[in-house]
């Protein structure tokens, strides 16, 4: 069912117009301020100032006081329309502000907003009515850091004056909260402590992948492959550096040669492949097909490379080398709705397994976009129909689709509320027509396939990431690095930990001991630090009956257990894919 994309207006006009009162405060602190432009953005809103000193924190909670007082006072905000001459006289000596003003067109009115009587700015709105609507919100200066004027390194350096901003004081702390969370979760941080995979100043955005960090990708990587192999893919591998025609062709070389990495080669310009489809589509049409074979379902594991910069860099959360888990679906009009339903099936499938849940959109046509209208309109209800016929929730999200097709994005939401969009399901039309791809349909005739492009990890790399901060990273045992570690109380007792380890071992289970003569409670503590999920702990009453003491990450505690029974329980898990405390 379609629900309306909801955006809390009230909110985003209340930051809008804490941005005034925010650059109200700073002119009547700091006269010599000149304000550029103030937006609210999703946690807050900030504000760009070019001002001759640098604003330290030690400053912040004289400039929130300082807003507070304009608050309290209650100031209407007030609309007003002037000539483009008025309000070149009202900005003048301010070069952003003129920038700004003689950049509208010539017939465009000049709206102002005043805060009170003694301050204005250059804004088209909408604003509270009153700053006494202000009084209840919660708002807090956590940062200040560099912006160029508009974005573009060529010009000035100014101030970025970043809020947070909630409707209550309780909401603005429970997202402080959040986010101090959120730092202890950072995968970076957890990537290094855990020694999962590392950056180098050597390679900025292209991860490297420690031994405990494989463990997870390739355990990922096999349960990919056992889904698909069961729901009828075909696994291929297409190459990392394909010729500049075929970028052209795919219409990519127009639409996304800015992210691309380019190689000259016998003087002939590749490209690095930024994304798998145009190799998938080489594979369809290396033979001719028939509508017998049809729906074919072509899986790849494609490392692909994007230019992201380095501002935009976080971790495993945004790299410039990934792996994205694509599948290309080459299939007859007939069959788009069912080929739909069955991604969105596997879709689900997985991200339940994590415990994820998710929100569904469906992203319409976008302004830089290639293709017929009825080809758009019948891809978009294509995808739409199959939405319906689920009687799945969708947000419709109009021109945030791909260049060449609408596309249904799932939005996964983790343990902190965050969402991250990470699976994806493209209906395209073009790619078949600017490849000619063909079969021989049931009439004997040649036709022209429909192409489904998705993803259900997203980038595996990204979707690691996720669930380092998801889990704060103490995944569950199936995914765990380490599942187990074997921990001896005394000396004594280290024949008997490694005969237990060398039973778990054998058993296919991912174990390690600690035999070093140190007092056990700093074993375990080093041990859970590292996010095992069980230690199994034997001293001399453990030997001596021939049992295991186990401690678990749930703070579970037991003594005198079989270990035969306690590997069939720990099998259990790794069959079900248990998610633990």
């Amino acid at each position: 069912m379609e629900i309306k994309k909801e955006k809390d207006e009230e909110l985003s006009k209340a930051r809008h117009s804490l941005a005034h009162i925010l650059a109200k405060a700073l002119m009547q602190l700091y006269p010599e301020t000149k304000l550029t432009i103030g937006p609210a953005i999703d946690d807050g809103f900030y504000y760009d100032i070019d001002l001759p000193h640098s604003i330290t924190a030690e400053e912040y909670d004289k400039i929130e006081k300082k807003m507070k007082e304009i608050i309290n006072k209650g100031e209407p905000f007030t609309r007003k329309v002037v000539s483009r001459d008025e309000a070149l006289k009202l900005f003048a000596g301010n070069e952003y502000k003129t920038e700004i003003i003689n950049e509208l067109p010539k017939d465009e009115e000049v709206s102002l907003y005043y805060t009170g009587d003694d301050f204005y700015d250059l804004c088209r709105g909408p604003h509270v009515d009153s700053a006494k609507r202000l009084q209840n919100y919660g708002f807090k200066i956590h940062s200040v850091n560099g912006a160029y004027w508009r974005g573009d390194e060529k010009n000035k350096m100014l101030q970025r004056v970043y809020c947070y901003a909630f409707k209550t004081k309780k909401d603005l702390a429970d997202h402080i909260a959040m986010l101090e969370e959120a730092k202890k979760r950072d995968n970076r941080k957890l990537g290094k402590e855990l020694k999962l995979f590392m950056i180098s100043p050597e390679g900025p955005g292209f991860p490297f992948y420690l031994p405990n960090g494989m463990i997870v990708r390739n355990l990922l990587i096999d349960y990919w492959r056992e889904l698909h192999r069961q729901a009828g893919y075909k696994e291929i591998m297409t190459p990392i550096m394909l010729n500049r025609h075929l970028w052209e062709v795919s219409g990519h070389w127009d639409h996304y040669k800015e992210n691309m990495y380019l190689s000259v080669i016998d003087d002939e310009t590749y490209a690095i492949k930024p994304m798998n489809c145009p190799g998938g589509v080489l594979v369809y049409k290396s033979e001719p097909h028939s509508y017998k074979e049809l729906p074919l379902r072509l899986g790849e594991l494609g490392i692909v490379h994007r230019y992201e910069k380095s501002g935009e860099l976080g971790g495993l959360l945004r790299v410039r080398s990934f792996t994205q888990d694509d599948a290309h679906i080459f299939m007859m009009p007939s069959q788009i709705k069912d080929e739909i339903k069955g991604v969105v099936a596997l879709i689900d499938k997985v991200y339940k397994v994590f415990n994820l849940d998710y929100f569904v959109e469906l992203s319409t046509r976008p302004e830089n976009s290639m293709g017929s209208d009825e080809d758009w309109e019948l891809a978009t209800k294509g995808l739409k129909d199959a939405l319906d016929e689920l009687n799945l929730d969708y947000i419709i999200n109009e021109g945030d689709g791909a260049f060449y097709g609408p596309k249904i994005d799932f939005h996964l939401k983790d343990s902190l509320g965050r969402t991250w969009q990470c699976g994806t399901i493209q209906l395209d039309f073009q790619l078949p027509q600017r490849f000619e791809l063909e079969y021989v349909g049931e009439d004997g005739q040649k036709h022209r396939p429909i192409m489904i492009h998705r993803v259900i990890y997203g980038a595996i790399d990204r979707f690691i990431g996720i669930l380092i901060e998801n889990f704060a990273g103490a995944f569950p045992l199936w995914l765990a690095p380490e599942q187990v570690r074997v921990l001896s109380l005394t000396e004594r007792n280290n024949d008997y930990a490694e005969k237990i380890k060398k039973e778990l071992f054998d058993k296919g289970l991912r174990v390690e001991s600690d035999l070093r003569n140190e007092k056990i409670g700093y074993k375990i503590r080093e041990a859970f630090s590292m996010k095992v999920p069980y230690l199994i702990v034997v001293g001399d009453e453990e030997e001596k009956s021939n049992t295991i003491s186990i401690r678990g990450r749930g703070n579970e505690n037991k003594s005198g257990l079989n270990l035969a029974d306690f590997i069939e329980r720990l099998e259990n898990e790794i069959k079900t894919k248990k998610n633990l405390v």
